[in-house]
């Protein structure tokens, strides 16, 4: 926890928001969670500036539309002079949505989504997400803030929008808390003829859109939110959309994706188990699966199965991941052929679709530059 906070005493929390009625919600929704202590509020950021230097909060909650100075202005600032954990509260309209991403490329950890109707209602209901958020804030590593990486030049072979040639093997990754920075570092690196990729991000609706279109700008290869039915396609990324479940399925022509709104599994949809799952039962050793930063445990058991069905699998190491909870379980479970700082993921991904399957496996996670050369 950070400022010297212990496991033994309560999560300080500040509340900055414009809204009057946002502040006192949020302070009272959170005040019933034994283990978070709310020591103040702030109507921008100014206000804020001066209640961090005095009250020294372990994680602040940061509203995306603020008076006097913006809330990405005052992201960045905070990030380069004070860092500390932050959790957007955002609502969910294009431009929101889009703030947002922008706020986790600075090194905001996480963030929850307002209600779009009912304040009284929507915020007590929505307090265990955001009392988990901040919880995993708290213990959260941070990032140094980045600035947007310059657009890559794209080269002329880019693949055309669902165009291209059917994937012969697939890249499968699951993230969580941290996962969006992540997965754009990884796509980033991805050379127009990449193997298929799909992807499940832990993310709310209207997001996972936004986030796909963002990375379609910055990315050589073509990026997207699934549709039921989509193939997957070399140079092209599948994003599960929020709220669904995205499955692999083969037909005469190729691997595509089913979406669907089957129960949570793991209290999440879309489920990384649930990707990995069935990437293991249809592509087996033809398919590499790759875990991510992330609180819990959700795509441990789906890992698991792919690397008993011969796909090669991925964590990321420690020293990398915003939240060490989804790859420390995958590794703990027997699930993890190679364990990798994110800045050696997408290399290995490229190098391992493309490599015979091993004769042998150890049975314990290995370095990847113990095997390869990088």
């Amino acid at each position: 926890m950070r400022n010297g906070a212990t496991d033994a005493r309560k999560i300080r929390v500040l509340i900055v928001d414009d809204s009057a009625v946002i502040r006192r919600l949020l302070t009272e929704v959170l005040s019933r969670d034994p283990g978070i202590e709310i020591v103040g509020a702030a109507a921008d950021p100014y206000i804020a500036r001066d209640k961090i230097r005095r009250l020294q909060p372990d994680v602040l909650t940061l509203d995306v539309e603020m008076p006097r100075m913006d809330g990405l202005t005052f992201l960045e600032k905070l990030m380069r002079g004070h860092p500390m954990p932050v959790v957007m509260i955002s609502g969910l309209i294009p431009k929101e949505c889009e703030v947002t991403l922008r706020a986790l490329e600075l090194g905001a950890v996480n963030f929850a989504t307002k209600p779009q109707v009912d304040l009284m209602e929507g915020v007590p209901e929505a307090f265990p997400e955001i009392a988990e958020k901040i919880r995993e804030a708290a213990h959260a590593r941070l990032r140094p803030a980045a600035a947007l990486p310059p657009r890559p030049a794209r080269p002329t072979a880019r693949p055309a929008p669902l165009e291209g040639h059917p994937a012969p093997r697939i890249i499968a990754i699951g993230a969580s808390t941290g996962g969006t920075e992540a997965i754009r570092e990884i796509l980033l690196e991805m050379p127009p003829d990449a193997p298929g990729i799909v992807i499940v991000q832990h993310m709310p609706e209207k997001f996972t859109r936004a986030f796909a279109e963002r990375c379609d700008k910055l990315c050589a290869i073509r990026v997207k939110e699934a549709e039921d039915g989509d193939r997957i396609l070399q140079g092209h990324a599948l994003i599960a959309p929020g709220n669904y479940h995205m499955r692999v399925f083969r037909d005469a022509r190729g691997y595509r994706v089913r979406i669907d709104q089957e129960p949570h599994v793991n209290r999440h949809r879309p489920s990384v188990d649930v990707l990995f799952h069935s990437a293991a039962t249809v592509a087996g050793a033809n398919a590499v699966g790759v875990i991510l930063t992330g609180m819990g445990a959700d795509g441990a058991h789906g890992l698991r199965a792919m690397r008993k069905a011969g796909a090669k699998t991925i964590a990321e190491h420690e020293s990398t991941c915003v939240v060490y909870g989804m790859p420390k379980e995958a590794i703990a479970l027997g699930a993890v052929d190679y364990v990798l700082p994110l800045t050696k993921i997408a290399g290995a991904l490229l190098e391992l679709a493309q490599a015979s399957v091993p004769a042998g496996r150890s049975s314990d996670a290995r370095r990847y530059d113990d095997a390869v050369d990088v």
